[in-house]
């Protein structure tokens, strides 16, 4: 039963939920066997969902029908009925929880009944909820264009020559698109710079020129889009990335948090690709993005952080020497981490500390300890090394190493941006350690190429060696 559909939803389960779907299968309306409620009652207590020994088939069985033998038939028809109960609570919940959705939901029942008073007064509640509504997203869009649907077909159906709403329902479906493309587009074109993927973006340059042309960036759920996709592919660039982080600012309290991480998200991708191309200005707006990110409690989802989010993080705060901080950061945020990462990423965020603090044999430690599944993280530690083994003049153990690091960049399916990244740090690396600082016109000429160099990390490192170089 351990990795059974049934016990992996009932894992997400919030102790609020727990106590919503325990009164829903309590109730007959939504369930009327005994054995359903035994078996969820079971699975709740203690640690019975996550620990394998009480979720072998048998000692279930025996707990649900104490005086009957063994039937894998009769247990498997339990499971199915419970999770079909709780698929049900779940898409009710679901529904629930937009409340103008719910409501517009019961006009509609009313309006096909043909009980007028009905519908007139639960469309005014619906309009009422939508109004004060705290979020202004596409979802608000959507179901303002909802609404004015249902209106419409409410006074459609009396057939009256009275002035139809077909203007606002136009314009509220027009809005809830452009949003949605937009939304769409940002996600397309920031999965293309990092995976190298090709898309079609299809209808968008209509769309922007609509925007500019009928003036609605005053919605939300359209500017924080607009300015986020113009920022990936405009020339003025960092300029709609300025009116995207005050977008981000002005309107942060009208999007649910779901969607605000994904915002946050989208602005720290682009701070990304442009630190990748040279642009080191970008550090300090993702580091600006990901403290308060983080701190606001943005970043994390369903009490989790992601590793990718974590390690980026502690990359980004220890280039920038906020140490203290990221101290902190690894000290009380690493509680979100999910359990297969969390030991892994504490020992290469305090090696990554220990590296930013000069405190070479420390970081040399904590890597030869830790054993990284991530590709990523095996990478950037990798690169440490790089460095270290450099500056402390091993330098058979950095021949050793850029030749290991070379061969498992070849073996591992690595996307193309990261490839070339630590492609090009083997490439300068080697011609770093082969070069003879005797001929100074060698040495000016690899600094050119370091400079010039896209993407190449540890930029500003590399240039501080060949000028040491230049000095002899």
């Amino acid at each position: 039963m351990t990795n059974s559909h049934l016990i992996l939803i009932l894992r997400t389960l919030s102790k609020k939920e727990e106590r919503e779907l325990r009164k829903w299968l309590n109730s007959p309306a939504h369930n009327h066997r005994e054995d359903v409620i035994l078996l969820f009652e079971y699975l709740l207590a203690g640690q019975h969902l996550y620990e394998e020994k009480f979720l072998q088939k048998e000692r279930v069985y025996s707990r649900i029908f104490p005086k009957e033998a063994y039937d894998d038939a009769k247990i498997r028809q339990t499971m199915h009925f419970l999770l079909k109960s709780v698929e049900e609570f779940l898409i009710y919940h679901e529904q629930q929880s937009d409340e103008v959705r719910a409501r517009m939901a019961l006009a509609s029942v009313f309006r096909k009944r043909k009980l007028d008073r009905a519908f007139k007064k639960a469309i005014k509640n619906v309009e009422t909820l939508q109004n004060k509504a705290s979020y202004r997203n596409e979802q608000f869009l959507r179901n303002e264009y909802l609404l004015q649907i249902e209106k419409y077909q409410f006074q459609e159906g009396k057939k009256r020559t009275t002035e139809m709403n077909l203007q606002e329902a136009s314009d509220a479906l027009d809005e809830t698109f452009i949003a949605d493309k937009l939304r769409q587009s940002c996600l397309m074109i920031a999965h293309q710079l990092v995976y190298k993927a090709k898309y079609s973006i299809g209808l968008l340059e209509d769309v922007l020129t609509h925007i500019e042309k009928n003036d609605l960036l005053h919605l939300p759920a359209i500017a924080v889009y607009f300015y986020g996709y113009k920022a990936f592919t405009s020339d003025d660039s960092q300029g709609y990335f300025a009116k995207l982080r005050e977008a981000i600012e002005a309107h942060k309290e009208v999007f649910p948090n779901h969607e605000l991480r994904d915002i946050y998200l989208m602005a720290i991708n682009y701070c990304v690709t442009k630190l990748n191309v040279g642009e080191a200005n970008m550090l300090q707006n993702a580091f600006d993005l990901y403290q308060s990110g983080i701190e606001a409690k943005i970043l994390i989802e369903n009490n989790n952080l992601t590793h990718f989010t974590f390690r980026n993080i502690v990359n980004i705060g220890t280039k920038l020497k906020k140490l203290d901080w990221i101290e902190h950061f690894i000290a009380n945020y690493s509680k979100y981490l999910a359990d297969p990462y969390r030991l892994p990423m504490i020992q290469f965020s305090e090696a990554k500390l220990h590296f930013a603090r000069k405190d070479y044999s420390k970081a040399m430690q904590l890597l030869a300890q830790s054993d990284f599944d991530d590709i990523l993280s095996n990478l950037h530690g990798k690169s440490m090394l790089i460095i270290m083994y450099y500056e402390e003049g091993e330098i058979d153990a950095l021949e050793s190493l850029i030749e290991s690091m070379r061969a498992y960049i070849r073996r591992k399916e690595i996307m193309g941006s990261f490839r070339t990244i630590y492609s090009n740090l083997i490439k300068y690396t080697r011609k770093l350690i082969r070069i003879n600082p005797f001929e100074q016109s060698e040495v000016q000429q690899l600094r050119v190429e370091i400079e010039n160099a896209r993407p190449l990390p540890e930029k500003e490192w590399f240039i501080q060696q060949v000028d040491s170089l230049q000095v002899r």
